[in-house]
């Protein structure tokens, strides 16, 4: 017999690590049962920090993250930790590699490791993501960790739900930097040179400061993101970015922004839920027979332009008060 919602929130509360899984991988599924369970428990989140960390394949991310969840753990604070792997488009697989290269963390009881599919979401979030974040919140992890997926404009997206977002580059890759000078540069709070000990660190170090010098003004009041280099294979300079973490989380809370971000994500994550429903809807209309074929047909038929195709569909959709719920 499969648990109910009420009851997976009362063990998840108990600090039940089965049913912390279980919630994740219903909300995962999709499965309506899951919805009650996240209607429960909203009120019982809102305590964690939630760091989001991205960088391009191959600047250590996974290895960053496994140390600072062992520093959190030496200070006694619990950590969950999302790694969002790409999905394939073709077969909605994904890579899921991380819990591999955290195995150190498997055996501790304090530290809940979950790999997510993107989904195909634009910079690898998704509402699934959002809703684990919020399972994880209620189940009283003090930190967690959004790993996401490589580097680029779209990650900017990760600022809309983490309260620190930590860039994480490493010396020779060029691209990376101008990557981060297309929009990541605006997100960062913090930014990590990893593998310090490669030839040309101390150059990407400080072409890294000499940016976030010239960036542009943000509004008062303001943050000036630390320029950090670590070695996160052998857990040098981890303490460090642990102690910038926090500085950060002292000023968010002193300078009233924490609020602000709180309501960013609130009002990020209601639209990002509104856009799945809006979208399911409207293809369902697409895909049955009448007026959404006819719609589609006329665009082949180069009569009708995206554009306007969307302004019917968008009228469509109004006249029949689809059910989004």
């Amino acid at each position: 017999m499969s648990d109910t919602a009420e009851e997976l929130f009362r063990r998840l509360l108990e600090k039940d690590r089965r049913a912390a899984a279980r919630l994740i991988t219903m909300v995962e599924n999709g499965q309506p049962e899951a919805r009650e369970a996240l209607r429960l428990l909203h009120r019982h989140s809102g305590r964690a920090h939630i760091v989001g960390l991205t960088g391009s394949p191959g600047s250590g991310k996974s290895t960053l993250t496994c140390r600072l969840a062992q520093h959190y753990r030496s200070l006694d604070r619990s950590v969950g930790i999302i790694c969002v792997d790409p999905t394939s488009p073709f077969t909605g697989g994904a890579l899921l590699g991380d819990r591999v290269r955290m195995q150190e963390l498997s055996g501790d009881p304090e530290v809940f490791i979950r790999s997510m599919g993107s989904r195909g979401a634009l910079g690898g979030l998704s509402v699934a993501t959002n809703d684990v974040i919020n399972i994880l919140d209620a189940f009283g992890k003090d930190y967690i960790i959004v790993e996401t997926v490589g580097a680029g404009q779209v990650e900017i997206e990760i600022v809309k739900f983490a309260q620190t977002c930590i860039v994480v580059t490493m010396p020779g890759a060029g691209d990376e930097i101008q990557a981060i000078k297309a929009g990541i540069l605006e997100i960062g709070d913090i930014f990590v040179v990893n593998k310090a000990d490669r030839e040309g660190a101390l150059r990407t170090l400080s072409d890294l400061e000499m940016m976030v010098e010239t960036r542009p003004v943000r509004e008062e009041p303001t943050w000036t993101p630390p320029v950090m280099s670590c070695i996160a294979l052998e857990g040098t300079g981890v303490e460090e970015l642990a102690g910038a973490i926090d500085d950060h989380w002292v000023y968010l809370r002193q300078s009233g922004m924490l609020e602000q971000k709180i309501i960013g994500r609130m009002r990020a994550e209601m639209l990002e839920i509104l856009n799945l429903k809006v979208t399911r809807a409207a293809g369902a209309v697409i895909d049955s027979e009448g007026r959404g074929q006819d719609i589609i047909k006329r665009m082949v038929g180069r009569e009708l332009d995206p554009h306007s195709a969307a302004d019917e569909m968008a009228g469509l959709l109004a006249e029949r008060e689809l059910d989004v719920r």
